[in-house]
């Protein structure tokens, strides 16, 4: 091997080392210690250290469940990637492993196609942006879309558990009741309903409340439980704050679309610059453009 293919791998190595070196430690001089953490990330305390993935490869003899979790550590990740997976839904295709494998192989990736395009090792220093990119290109938009089909009906879901509450049921009977007579199971549906099963097996209702809002990660669905555990506590009427509370969402929902659509109109200046405007000015301009070329003007 010649001495510049040699000088040029080490190169390459000394590149991707240090970008991952440097991606690290802006990674965790950047994190929130472990006191100032939200309660979404404080995953260990509510779902139990046994359930996660990375923690049952400590023990493992096998040299790449060592390496995952080399990497998850030393990067910081493996609440992150606990908490992301639990924004999904839990779905059944992936897990946290997988969603870490995902994001070395795209920060391998990038730079490696970087380098063999340029021939430049400096081109390895991509490799956070290719570690990054999965995270933000495919599971932040997974994560909003299910949050978005989560709060859709959260204002009628609230409305609904008030009337049957009044009538009678208690409110996790009357959840219960709903998700039930559901013609369509959507998001929202779908972790009440895990909130329904994890009282049965035990848990108690305020666990598993809570629980309910980590697995969201929205702001509404935390004051909803707020609400709730605020009037087990004090005995206050749930359905007067249930009712106050969907009005509040409705009257906030409302604003929101009046903010939207009175940005729209800005907004459409965009399109009108680069594409409207510039065709119709070639249309009025063209033909004395051509008398100019072809001959002069008429007059």
């Amino acid at each position: 091997m010649s001495p510049d293919k040699i000088t040029n791998a080490l190169l390459v190595i000394v590149s991707m080392a240090g970008s991952f070196a440097a991606f690290t430690a802006v990674q965790r001089f950047f994190a929130p210690r472990e006191e100032a953490r939200s309660p979404i990330g404080d995953i260990s305390d509510m779902e139990g250290k046994e359930t996660s993935v990375f923690s049952k490869l400590e023990n493992s003899k096998n040299f790449w469940d060592k390496v995952d979790l080399f990497f998850a550590r030393q990067m910081g990740m493996e609440k992150k990637l606990e908490e992301t997976y639990m924004l999904l839904g839990r779905p059944s295709g992936t897990d946290p492993l997988k969603m870490l494998h995902l994001q070395l192989i795209a920060g391998a990736a990038l730079p490696t196609i970087f380098f063999a395009l340029s021939q430049s090792p400096f081109t390895l220093l991509f490799a956070p942006m290719g570690f990054l990119l999965p995270g933000a290109a495919i599971y932040s938009g997974r994560i909003r879309r299910r949050q978005e089909d989560i709060i859709r009906n959260f204002p009628t879901f609230v409305d609904l558990g008030a009337l049957m509450i009044e009538s009678g049921l208690d409110y996790m009977t009357a959840f219960d009741r709903i998700v039930k007579i559901a013609p369509v199971k959507t998001g929202l549906e779908v972790e009440i309903g895990r909130t329904i099963d994890e009282v049965q097996l035990g848990y108690s209702r305020r666990d598993a409340l809570r629980r309910l809002s980590m697995r969201t990660g929205l702001q509404e669905v935390r004051s909803f439980v707020g609400l709730i555990v605020q009037s087990d506590e004090l005995g206050t009427s749930l359905v007067e704050l249930l009712r106050n509370y969907s009005s509040d969402m409705r009257f906030r929902r409302l604003n929101k679309a009046e903010k939207l659509a009175a940005q729209a109109s800005t907004k459409m200046l965009i399109p009108l610059f680069i594409f409207i405007f510039p065709t119709v000015f070639i249309l009025m301009l063209a033909p004395m453009i051509m008398d100019l070329i072809t001959g002069g003007m008429p007059f």
